[in-house]
């Protein structure tokens, strides 16, 4: 995968950071990005570094004249790694989908800008669609 003409890395890093706490650098190489966000707390009641959270993370990765995107919601368990799995409390789904909606709206607010096209993956399903599974 190679970045579209004009965009380094680091310029999209710089933008993407831009859209709040939700890039993951590290985990970021030439043509992909990561994305994650851990909206909720599974339980105030672990120590801190046992806590695991309800969340949602992106992928995006170059193609053409901007990216393909695809997300996944699940959980963050305290080793650091991602489940895709189906959220269950209604309230917590709530607030998921609130998070997940707001940074999409900045995303491709920014996209725009860049004049950076951003197109779901073929594997991409609604949100609605992944919760209920």
């Amino acid at each position: 995968m190679t970045l579209p003409v004009s965009y380094s890395k680091n310029r999209l890093l710089k933008n993407f950071s831009a859209l709040g706490p939700y890039v993951r650098e590290l985990k970021c190489q030439n043509g992909y990005f990561f994305f994650d966000c851990l909206a909720v707390c599974v339980s105030a009641k672990a120590a801190p570094e046992k806590r695991e959270f309800w969340g949602w993370w992106l992928e995006l990765e170059a193609q053409g004249q901007g990216f393909v995107y695809h997300y996944q919601i699940g959980l963050f368990d305290k080793n650091g790694e991602w489940h895709a799995m189906s959220i269950k409390k209604k309230a917590d789904l709530e607030h998921l989908e609130s998070t997940l909606q707001t940074f999409h709206q900045r995303l491709a607010n920014s996209f725009d800008a860049l004049k950076l096209t951003l197109t779901p993956s073929k594997n991409t399903i609604s949100l609605q669609t992944q919760v209920m599974a």
